[in-house]
């Protein structure tokens, strides 16, 4: 059985008894304390807590995911998988126990030609809490599985918790199928061994969680107000074990590309386990990245990104291993895209988009891993000098942190070099590393107020926006929050957060910044600033407010007001926005899809999916396009429609951005540009004004920015370059179109003068080389030139002369050491003949000490090298610095 035909037949299933089946949420979860959705549970959260009534009773979903925190273990086990999907059924209040084993009992053994899995009951175990009578006496009377086959466990096992105080808890039911004596000892899961493979968990949420007693457990404070029912079923175990395969690397899903990768490699799968290993890292890996690149995931330094960065790197990295040095990624993604594409049609549809970010990071990490070798190649080259057999942890740290370079691959290179690693300063620099960003979580967690405070508030029902068709309205207050903490009123000087039933004030989504205004009571006796809008939980909208004059208590009126010109200046940026997008798509094409935004009054950014740098030309006829869009005054229509309809009307969602059933779309000009949108914007483009281009940058080596200011600010811009090139016109007696003309002009002038400048520097400096090389003195086995030869126009002036006068020097043993000022900061240049190396006189070695007296650092080979400091007048400490130190060698 597919995979793609796993997942339909358990969501029809569910569907037929009840559940409202839900898509799949990205993989990207929308709690900023965790990077990606890691169960099938994690969007019904909200409901299981109780902090947003769920809109159904009982539901059902596979859910996509991601865990990375095992992801040395890939490839190494059958059940170890970076993306897998999680199927789950939930109950809200309604079913409990006793339905819940039925399901999945009925669903597991239902046989296939009946719409069911096929199991043999005899196949399977089961497990549940030690003191759940209720679950094990419901596993005996509604399946066929024997009382020897149910086995009792405890906490550590079969007992779920939210992971703090005040959270739900329970018990839970595990169910395992049994692989047979081949793989491994008797006894049942109880005995942990990889015979036994789980395959559904059934949580069953009935208490409320206590504080921890200090031994692994935790107290329980009574039961839920209602009871819930959460269940995860492994949808690519379940794969595996009716396909007949040994593990998810070789389900249909995924084995398509371990043997692409099998191919390209000419290492047949099975005939080495080390092979096999790698061959599965890269199969999983290519799945996971097609997935994450799909929900918008791009591959950059830190988050997200960096955890997609590593996933394609080791894929570089395993492939390398097995001896492909050159690209793969145009070979391996195909063949994932296909394997996936039944199940998740999106990765075809977008697939020119996904394939140019992986097969771009491909390039540029093959880039970086040739300048990552030059480094590799110099520590070697200095360790074999020094007589060493260690590679410097340093080093080894610089090569994974800079350049991506695995701890694996430095280690087969050190060894191939002949040298070891100094393992223990590496891991010394990586748990600094680790813990800069623990810190940092915690940091982010710290600032983040507890959530539950505002779940008596949600349960109320979804705060009501208005402020699409008005900028005021009256309403109650229903609840104050100071602190992070529930209070009864707020008064002048304090800064608080107020819940309302209904308001105007635009919370911050999509991109736009939160609307500015004041909360006031209708009698005027209290008045506060409104300082942000937020939704904290989803539903509820949050104003944090700074009163400024009398008390506001809980249950009073007070009326919501909007900043007129703030929001119909941000409206237009936001219009602009749209404008901007669609004139890219215009002019570059499709793939020039956006991946971010952020608009405020008179300004807006918009990032999109692009590898180049805009010209000059092409960022013209952007602004222009959109500017042409203003001046035909299109319509900005809004409308709410099902999501459905809206894509098939071509409607385009952002990445990251969670719709629902219901969905707001705004269109300017027809199908030239249709978004999904919460979203305020202007009635008609020409009220946009004006669209002034002012940036355009690059967010990563996929992505692009650019900026614009709109409307006022952007004529408030063009007025000052107007005034500007009336001055430079008035300064350079010229008309204003012949400014630049002349500016280039003098700019070619300016550039020949400070050429000549130069070359008579550099004969300056060339005459002083007799009187240099006479200087020179004995200083122990060789001749030292040192001298301050004071300004100069640049660190290369010092390097050229040095280098010169040890030409200059002869065969005997010479050391040229040059101090010169570069601007305001020191430089040093040290150089040495081969006589010198000779006798023990090292480059690199002797610009350290000289830096170290000018406050700086320096170093280089053993025949040149050069430094810096910050305080020039140590020229002498730094010339004496040298001088000692060939003395002492």
């Amino acid at each position: 059985m597919l995979t793609a035909e796993i997942k339909r037949r358990f969501l029809s299933y569910f569907e037929e008894r009840g559940h409202t089946v839900v898509p799949s949420a990205s993989l990207v979860s929308d709690d900023p304390t965790v990077m990606f959705t890691i169960a099938g549970m994690v969007p019904f959260i909200p409901y299981m807590t109780g902090m947003v009534p769920a809109p159904y009773p009982r539901a059902t979903s596979v859910q996509k995911c991601i865990r990375t925190n095992d992801i040395e273990e890939v490839g190494k086990t059958p059940r170890h998988g970076t993306f897998f999907q999680m199927g789950g059924n939930f109950s809200f209040g309604d079913y409990f126990k006793r339905e819940a084993i039925e399901f999945a009992y009925t669903l597991l053994t239902k046989p296939q030609d009946e719409g069911g899995f096929g199991f043999n009951h005899e196949d399977l175990w089961v497990t549940v809490y030690k003191k759940d009578d209720e679950a094990y006496n419901a596993w005996l009377e509604l399946s066929e599985i024997p009382a020897e086959r149910i086995q009792r466990l405890g906490e550590d096992t079969n007992y779920w918790s939210a992971g703090k105080p005040g959270g739900p808890a329970g018990p839970d039911s595990e169910i395992f199928f049994d692989r047979g004596p081949a793989y491994g000892v008797d006894g049942g899961p109880a005995t942990d061994d990889d015979r036994y493979v789980e395959i559904w968990n059934l949580v069953f949420m009935q208490y409320e969680r206590g504080a921890d007693n200090g031994d692994g457990t935790f107290e329980l404070l009574g039961d839920l107000p209602q009871r819930n029912i959460d269940t995860g079923i492994g949808i690519e175990r379940i794969a595996f074990l009716l396909q007949g395969v040994d593990n998810m690397y070789e389900t249909d899903q995924v084995r398509p590309v371990l043997d692409r990768a099998s191919e390209l490699a000419g290492r047949a799968y099975g005939a080495n386990h080390e092979d096999d290993v790698r061959l599965r890292v890269v199969a999983d890996h290519v799945r996971s990245s097609l997935m994450l690149i799909s929900d918008g995931v791009q591959p950059s330094n830190e988050g997200r990104g960096y955890i997609l960065r590593r996933l394609l790197r080791r894929v570089v990295r395993n492939m390398r291993l097995l001896g492909v040095e050159g690209a793969t990624f145009p070979e391996l993604f195909p063949v994932s895209m296909r394997a996936m594409r039944d199940a998740y049609p999106e990765v075809e549809a977008d697939f020119d988009r996904i394939s140019r970010i992986a097969y771009g990071e491909e390039v540029t990490f093959l880039r970086t891993l040739a300048q990552g070798n030059t480094i590799f190649d110099e520590a070697v080259a200095k360790a074999s000098a020094a007589g060493s057999s260690v590679l410097d942890g340093e080093t080894a740290f610089k090569l994974h942190d800079t350049f991506g370079f695995p701890i694996d691959l430095t280690l087969e290179m050190a060894e191939e070099s002949g040298l070891r690693v100094n393992r223990d300063k590496f891991d010394e620099l990586m748990r600094a590393q680790v813990e800069r960003a623990k810190a940092d979580a915690r940091a982010r967690r710290s600032a983040l107020a507890d959530l539950s405070v505002y779940s008596d508030f949600r349960a109320l029902g979804e705060t009501a926006f208005v402020g699409y068709d008005q900028l005021e309205t009256e309403s109650e207050v229903l609840g104050i929050i100071v602190d992070g903490a529930s209070v009864q009123e707020a008064a002048a000087g304090q800064t608080a957060e107020l819940i309302l039933g209904e308001t105007t004030l635009y919370a911050e989504a999509g991109g736009q910044d939160a609307d500015q205004g004041w909360l006031r009571s209708p009698s005027g006796g209290f008045t506060s600033r409104v300082l942000d809008v937020q939704k904290p939980v989803p539903g509820l909208i949050a104003h944090t407010v700074e009163v400024t004059q009398g008390t506001i208590g809980v249950g009073e009126r007070v009326e919501s007001v909007v900043d007129a010109v703030y929001r119909r200046q941000a409206s237009e940026a936001h219009t602009a926005t749209h404008l901007i997008h669609a004139a890219l798509r215009d002019t570059l094409g499709g793939d020039a899809h956006q991946t971010g935004s952020y608009n405020k009054a008179g300004y807006m950014r918009l990032d999109f999916a692009w590898n180049d740098a805009l010209s000059g030309e092409t960022r013209s006829e952007i602004e222009e396009i959109a500017n042409g869009a203003v001046r035909r005054d299109y319509e900005v229509i809004t409308r709410e429609m099902a999501l459905d309809e809206a894509k098939e009307l071509g409607a385009r969602a952002l990445f990251g951005e969670k719709y629902g059933a219901r969905v707001r779309m705004v269109e300017i000009g027809g199908a030239w540009s249709r978004e999904l949108c919460g979203g305020t914007h202007v009635d008609t483009s020409a009220q946009v004004g004006i669209v002034n281009l002012i940036g355009e940058s690059s967010v990563g080596a996929t992505n692009r920015r650019v900026e614009a200011l709109v409307g006022r600010n952007a004529f408030a811009e063009f007025a000052t370059e107007r005034a500007l090139v009336r001055e430079l016109s008035s300064g350079l007696r010229v008309p204003r179109d012949q400014v630049t003309s002349r500016v280039n002009d003098l700019l070619a002038d300016l550039k020949q003068a400070q050429k000549r400048i130069a070359e008579l520097e550099a004969q300056q400096l060339r005459a002083r080389i007799p009187e240099l090389l006479g200087s020179g003195s004995r200083v122990g086995d060789v001749t030292f030139i040192g001298a301050w030869i004071g300004a100069v126009g640049s660190a290369d002036d010092v390097r050229t002369l040095a280098l010169e006068l040890r030409e200059r020097a002869g065969s005997e043993a010479a050391v040229v050491a040059l101090v010169g000022q570069a601007g305001e900061k020191p430089s040093v240049v040290v150089a040495t003949n081969q006589a010198a190396r000779d006798a023990g006189a090292n480059a690199g070695a002797l610009v350290k000490v000289a830096s170290g007296a000018l406050g700086g650092g320096g170093g280089g080979k053993p025949d040149v090298a050069q430094g810096g400091g910050q305080d020039a007048s140590k020229h002498e400490d730094a010339l004496a610095a040298i001088r000692t130190a060939l003395q002492a060698n």
